[in-house]
């Protein structure tokens, strides 16, 4: 059912952005009086489709093939290669025929309308709920780094109180991009003393490998909430509310704390001292081969702050966080070509978007704030200039206006056919680097 649920929410999610990118084609196009063929979600590869219909003079239709869509626009060298059309007499409502700075505010539409669109699910994101968050302030007992955490240089029960010399409000700002980026400065308080620590540049690769989950974390005290039928914390007589304070002598107060001993630990018997009620009591029990005795945790609650935003004060908050995904997404390419991040670890293709990012639970939230990032994402891949894309066409476009006359078919042909194997290569490489991750991981 996780799968389904994952499947659904991936195939939703794409079909509602590229329906939109090429709408936003289709509109700009329609607007100057140029011809559309063909609007279609998905790839009819060989002309296999899943349903068309013909409309206007336009086919509209499901392609077999989900990796994107397109509409055929009348008069211009596109992906349907049609040579034969453009060996033809030029048209008054073809795309070929039309002035050059229409034509790059057809070709530009998409990008801006996964913009728009951005923006938009931002907005009303940050109009509905607002802005929960942890105030820094709570973390009074200090932080519980992971594996990340700890190869910067984060120790347990650290302070931290600022990031490149701004004092942290809310703890979510230490798993920010501004951090999670590289080259940031993060001031800790440790044993009553400031000091600096540099996050690396290439955090991002190990990041990629654990998950943000295993940067840090706020050092929360626990209780046993509830144990597992037959397992070994249940044959050593613990029960629900019992406060286990210390594992053989070691300290056990904090959550983390436990962890770390049991995983210590393995396969062992220890002794665990409990606190019930008024009183203590010694139990031995045998920590598994996992690291676990077998109960569930109640963890310290934290309070959480709630900003809430106007309707028009919420514009400003969505816009720039849509913005920044665009932005955190340029500056992830930068490192992949400065060579700080592994293309390996930085590109993910389907499998991994409803693997990590979707996920197998359907909550509308998250559901739209995904699809808002990856808007945004798709809008900047588009306008990489990599002929075949829309910013290829646009580069195209613009050295056609200062020159004050157009590239040739010819050249037009053979850029679009490099582009077509640039963008097959890294579709291979991004869906084979997928299926490598979910069987290694």
């Amino acid at each position: 059912m996780d799968v389904l649920v994952m499947i659904g929410q991936l195939l939703l999610g794409l079909s509602i952005l590229i329906v939109l990118h090429e709408l936003g084609h289709f509109w700009a196009a329609r607007a100057f009086g140029i011809k559309v063929e063909k609007f279609y979600l998905f790839f009819d590869a060989w002309g296999v489709k899943l349903f068309s219909v013909k409309y206007k003079d336009v086919e509209y239709g499901i392609g077999w093939l989900p990796l994107g869509g397109y509409v055929k626009i009348a008069g211009m060298i596109d992906e349907s290669m049609d040579t034969e059309a453009m060996a033809a007499p030029v048209q008054p409502w073809e795309f070929r025929a039309k002035p050059a700075w229409q034509r790059l505010i057809v070709m530009l539409g998409g990008v801006t309308v996964n913009v728009i669109l951005g923006i938009l699910i931002f907005w009303m994101l940050t109009f509905t709920y607002g802005e929960t968050y942890i105030p820094n302030k709570e973390i009074r007992n200090g932080i519980a780094p992971g594996i990340i955490g700890k190869e910067i240089g984060l120790q347990t029960g650290d302070k931290v109180v600022a990031i490149n010399g701004k004092e942290i409000v809310k703890f979510n700002e230490l798993s920010s991009s501004e951090v999670l980026m590289g080259n940031a400065t993060i001031t800790i308080i440790r044993d009553g003393k400031e000091q600096n620590l540099v996050v690396p540049a290439t955090i991002l690769n190990t990041v990629a490998d654990y998950g943000v989950d295993e940067f840090v974390a706020p050092r929360l005290k626990f209780a046993v909430d509830s144990v597992v039928e037959g397992s070994n914390a249940a044959k050593a007589g613990i029960k629900k509310g019992d406060l286990i304070y210390a594992i053989n002598g070691k300290s056990t107060v904090f959550f983390d704390e436990l962890q770390t001993v049991l995983k210590d630990n393995k396969g062992k018997t220890v002794t665990a001292a409990i606190r019930r009620g008024a009183d203590t009591l010694s139990l031995p029990v045998l920590v598994t081969a996992e690291g676990t005795i077998g109960f569930a945790p109640k963890i310290e609650d934290l309070k959480l702050e709630t900003q809430k935003y106007g309707f028009f004060e919420a514009l400003p908050v969505g816009a720039a966080k849509a913005w920044g995904s665009l932005t955190d997404n340029a500056k992830g390419l930068g490192k992949v070509v400065k060579g700080e991040v592994k293309a390996n670890k930085a590109f993910s293709g389907p499998v991994e978007i409803a693997r990590k990012l979707y996920g197998g639970t359907w909550d509308w939230v998250k559901f739209w704030g995904i699809t808002g990032l990856l808007s945004m994402a798709l809008a900047l891949m588009n306008l990489l200039p990599i002929p075949a894309l829309d910013g290829g066409h646009a580069v195209f476009l613009l050295i056609e206006m200062i020159k004050g006359k157009p590239l040739s078919d010819k050249f037009m042909e053979r850029a679009q056919i490099v582009g077509f194997v640039l963008l097959a290569t890294l579709m291979v490489f991004v869906l084979g680097n997928d299926i490598f991750k979910a069987f290694t991981k």
